[in-house]
């Protein structure tokens, strides 16, 4: 048989105390309030953002070279990806300081870098794209990304007051 005294993963789960249960549930809700805050936020104002400004300032420039219909695998995997990097870089920190400014101050480097990025590697290398294009682009990630981990901190914050 086995040994009598040997604990089981499951027996060594009920012999940790009550806090630490709490803590780790605490901890958990924390993490999904700051990453579906941030997620909802992202696709809320991009949403927003791409059908009144985007369509009309990208489609004459970039013509018959966009698609009729958004290929969404890649578009939900961004989002999904971008709104985790959100948290990492911008919230996390964020939380440390307990700093609502450098929630929004971190996701404002992280969108401008992110965004920048992109946009920068477009205008090296796409005939079409334009200097306002990436201008505009990178002001709005920017923003739109500073906005996402400064919602994302109050609400992780006032989750974390309510535990």
């Amino acid at each position: 048989m086995g040994d009598p005294h040997r604990l089981t993963a499951r027996s060594n789960l009920r012999r940790l105390p009550e806090h630490f249960h709490r803590s780790v549930e605490g901890a958990l809700y924390s993490w999904v309030a700051r990453y579906s805050t941030a997620l909802v936020v992202l696709v809320a104002l991009d949403a927003v953002w791409l059908n009144f400004v985007g369509i009309s300032m990208f489609s004459p420039v970039l013509g018959g070279m966009l698609l009729d219909t958004p290929r969404w695998g890649p578009a939900v995997l961004f989002y999904l990806l971008y709104a985790l990097g959100v948290v990492i870089f911008a919230v996390a920190p964020a939380l440390r300081s307990g700093s609502l400014r450098t929630a929004f101050g971190h996701g404002a480097l992280f969108g401008f870098f992110a965004y920048m990025t992109y946009e920068l590697t477009n205008l090296a290398t796409i005939k079409v794209w334009t200097s306002e294009l990436a201008t505009v682009d990178i002001g709005w990630g920017t923003l739109l990304t500073a906005l996402a981990a400064t919602a994302s901190f109050a609400i992780a914050s006032l989750a974390g007051r309510n535990r």
